[in-house]
């Protein structure tokens, strides 16, 4: 009899980083897997990425593909606690059509607690990819609580795995076999693919893929929304000044990132003389291309700290985002200071490559968790597990 598997995808990332897991879970005649697109992969302001995710997934055979529509507009905390709400409304409702054997949940996202809560409250098994991970924002707390609701874990570093021995998680039920997102990385960055041409997608200044060039990704840290317009001003003013030309990736949809896109939108239309180009989401060949391609990654995005270890890309970790987190010799942290910012920028770039070691990298990664998943013995009344210490 299949096992009846329902991932969860609440973002055009969240399915990048999961395309190899899929791809196997998909492809085994054991399982029966049904995605659930829902969040921003499916609202209405981000219906390109919607579109791109259920074509791109519908093209590669998979047959099973639900929606669940919950987002809210707006980006302050009041908003994303409602949406997490109707989320859990939503994300049971499916699971009862569905009656899964397994839903699977990947990282720290708000939407994912919906998402493990409504199965845990109906007796379904949940597996969490990226647990045990320590940052510097409320995801944090998010992805402890996904643990907690957990019943299968798939860490993706050593001092990840152990602190969720230290929460009182089981041994035997903790499988660190790596990082999906670096896996993903390494395979198509192998490919060799060239940078794509930017000139139909994105605003701003005209990009020259020939010619060396900046990426930053800049998020919000929802502990500190009073600070991110002065931050991203900061940011945009180091950037201006370094004068290469820039990938700017508008933040993502967290509490906090209209204060970004304000910032970001006030400098468009005052800076005429520029040289960044503003970019959303992309299909996640050409965003390793581009990210492969890239002299220095700028911001704090988990990117800097991940895929990019893979690649050899050096990295200006700035602020508070991903305190903790474990780092490759590629990053640099820097505080939230223009002319810091510009310093730890020119020394990147007279250092060049690193080379392409990861703490989070593994081999067969995706085949072990797809695996994993579609054998391990399921349970789920969890116990409190003591460990000595």
């Amino acid at each position: 009899m299949k096992r009846k598997i329902c991932f969860i995808i609440t973002n055009f990332i969240h399915y990048s980083r999961n395309l190899l897991v899929l791809d196997e879970l998909n492809r085994r005649p054991d399982v029966e897997l049904h995605v659930v697109l829902g969040g921003a992969a499916v609202g209405a302001k981000y219906v390109a990425h919607s579109a791109n995710i259920t074509d791109a997934m519908r093209r590669n055979g998979f047959q099973h593909i639900h929606q669940v529509h919950f987002n809210l507009e707006g980006s302050d905390g009041v908003t994303k606690a409602k949406t997490a709400g109707l989320g859990m409304i939503e994300f049971a409702s499916v699971f009862q059509a569905v009656s899964p054997d397994l839903v699977v949940i990947r990282g720290d996202r708000f939407e994912t607690l919906a998402a493990a809560a409504a199965a845990a409250f109906m007796n379904v098994p949940v597996a969490h990819i990226e647990g045990g991970d320590v940052t510097g924002t409320i995801d944090e707390s998010v992805r402890h609580a996904v643990t907690k609701l957990a019943n299968i874990h798939f860490p993706t570093n050593e001092p990840a795995r152990a602190r969720l021995v230290q929460m009182g998680e089981r041994k035997e039920h903790i499988f660190n076999y790596g990082s999906p997102d670096v896996e993903v990385v390494r395979t198509y960055a192998a490919s060799g693919r060239g940078a794509p041409d930017l000139s139909r997608t994105g605003s701003g200044a005209a990009i020259n893929m020939k010619e060396d060039f900046l990426i930053v990704m800049f998020h919000p840290v929802t502990s500190e929304v009073e600070k991110l317009s002065d931050e991203t001003q900061v940011l945009l003013s180091a950037v201006h000044g370094i004068g290469m030309q820039t990938l700017w990736f508008w933040p993502n949809f967290d509490a906090g990132a209209e204060e970004i896109s304000r910032e970001l939108r006030m400098f468009q239309n005052r800076e005429k003389d520029h040289r960044i180009r503003f970019l959303r989401y992309l299909p996640p060949e050409d965003f390793i291309a581009l990210l492969a391609n890239a002299r220095v990654l700028l911001g704090n995005s988990s990117a800097g700290i991940k895929e990019c270890s893979i690649l050899g890309v050096p990295v200006v970790n700035v602020g508070t985002r991903q305190d903790g987190r474990l780092r490759a010799a590629n990053v640099l942290d820097c505080d939230m200071d223009a002319d810091a910012i510009v310093a730890a920028t020119r020394k990147q770039l007279f250092v060049g490559r690193y080379p392409a070691l990861s703490p989070y990298a593994g081999e067969g990664t995706s085949k072990k968790i797809a695996e994993k998943l579609a054998t391990v013995a399921l349970y789920t009344q969890k116990k409190f597990a003591e460990h000595e210490t």
